[in-house]
């Protein structure tokens, strides 16, 4: 990448990096021949950012269909191009390992492709009946500015996500990356560039953890900017709904999960055991569909519980997690778990510095803390209920709903047991972890609302107008 000391910010295809390091921020995870620092945006750079866009969004959202597909198809193959170099820069930002900087680099390349091949049927619009000698036609249009902000733990894929869908449909957008992951943000906005995408179709943003509010306020209170999309934690998610709902701005959230995996008493618990420790660790537990909960009867919680301790005793890798508050907020889950009656079962790995050992926790019950908040580390608990059908009574109690799995041998019961449970997701027979680009992922509740994902997605970027003509 051209920058040397300081990730900079795009804002209408150049480059910003403020004199005299003003608002610059640090980067956690630098490297002694890596940037250490980033350029954070002030609310006249946010400004600027959104006014960038708007003067591209009329020449953009006419462009026709086959042009904005051209430049996605270019976009993805340089996402495939360069997919050694980004799935480096993501390891050495999130601490992750080869296997997870593969998958959500491919994800996003699957993304990009699946958009591009939507755009033709993006605006179709269509003629329904009326009455009498009116004609009416109803349009779908592109909305205008959209504020995409996206995560540090799956950059990639969720970087690309929060953009890929609004421009595709004629809208410009302004991807808002993360602090913790500032170099691959950097680098997949500065790929729209390399492609050919017109200055201002995408900016690019950060900003420092204490400039949030300001920076967010101004842009979303910008009357250029006509929808947010925000992927994270429930509690910023909550901010961001509502200071978006004061400004009557549509938002598309997708929050955080406390997943769980049902296994019924007929599944086969080598694989259902299998399943749920790639679906608790994968990433170091630091994926919102990560499973985080366990349910099983009495009739088979021994054998699976025993089936699942063998699998954790046999990791041998470390599991760092992002930061050192990310560490405490597992100790406290795991701590006060402990101190209620549960069971702590730790692999033997390193704990040092940022470390967390992949740990599972047995006798878990509703009193304590770890049943009801997301852990987002490398932490599953189990609870066990005493027959099978009392598991859809404990599951009717989560606030959150993004993902799920169910573990059993009849598809049938299974179908009927998806049909009640409250998530954007259920996966029969596979970890909860799974999305795809051709699917819907969203969450119901505390998990946020609205759609990503192929043309559930770029419906989300587009408004409908009714046209009436009478002869």
């Amino acid at each position: 990448m051209s920058f040397q000391s300081t990730v900079p910010l795009i804002i209408h295809g150049e480059d910003i990096v403020l004199p005299a390091g003003e608002r610059r921020g640090t980067i956690a995870a630098a490297k002694a021949d890596s940037p250490s620092g980033f350029q954070g945006a002030s609310k006249e750079l946010a400004i600027q950012a959104v006014g960038s866009c708007a003067s591209a969004f009329p020449a953009w959202s006419k462009t026709p269909p086959a042009r904005r597909r051209e430049l996605l198809f270019k976009l993805a193959s340089l996402v495939r191009q360069r997919s050694e170099e980004i799935q480096q820069l993501v390891e050495e930002e999130i601490h992750c390992g080869q296997l997870w900087a593969s998958i959500i680099t491919q994800a996003g390349v699957d993304l990009i492709e699946e958009t591009a091949s939507l755009v033709n049927n993006s605006r179709t619009g269509c003629i329904p009946p009326t009455e009498g000698d009116t004609y009416g036609f109803v349009f779908k249009e592109p909305l205008g500015v959209i504020l995409g902000i996206a995560p540090w733990n799956a950059p990639v894929i969720l970087g690309l996500r929060a953009v890929v869908a609004p421009v595709a449909a004629g809208n410009v957008a302004i991807l808002k990356g993360s602090e913790l992951s500032p170099r691959t943000h950097y680098l997949l906005a500065s790929l729209f560039r390399e492609a050919g995408f017109p200055p201002g179709v995408v900016n690019f943003v950060l900003h420092r953890p204490e400039d949030a509010s300001e920076v967010f306020e101004v842009m979303i209170n910008h009357a250029a900017v006509k929808k947010c999309n925000f992927t994270g934690s429930t509690e910023v998610g909550r901010i961001i709904g509502s200071k978006a709902a004061y400004a009557l701005k549509p938002v598309l959230l997708e929050l955080g999960g406390k997943n769980y995996a049902l296994v019924l008493d007929d599944a086969d618990l080598d694989h259902a055991a299998q399943e749920i420790v790639k679906g608790a660790f994968l990433n170091n537990g630091q994926i919102c569909m990560s499973t985080d909960l366990v349910i099983a009867s009495k009739a088979i919680s021994s054998s699976l519980e025993a089936k699942i301790l063998a699998l954790v005793h046999d990791i041998k890798n470390d599991h760092p997690v992002i930061t050192k508050a990310a560490k405490e907020k597992l100790n406290r889950l795991v701590s006060d778990a402990r101190s209620k009656g549960a069971t702590v079962h730790a692999a033997s790995v390193s704990s040092s510095d940022n470390n967390f050992p992949p740990t599972f926790i047995t006798g878990l019950t509703q009193d304590m803390d770890f049943f009801h908040i997301e852990s987002f580390g490398p932490v599953v608990g189990m609870t066990v209920v005493e027959q099978e059908q009392d598991i859809t009574k404990v599951i009717q109690e989560f606030s959150y709903g993004l993902s799920s799995a169910i573990f059993t041998s009849n598809h049938y019961k299974a179908l009927q047991l998806a049909e009640s449970i409250n998530a954007g997701a259920v996966h029969i027979n596979s970890m909860t972890v799974h999305d795809e680009a051709t699917l819907p992922h969203g969450g119901h509740g505390h998990s946020g609302w609205g759609r990503f994902g192929a043309g559930w997605g770029l419906d989300e970027f587009l408004q409908t107008k009714t046209v009436t003509l009478k002869g």
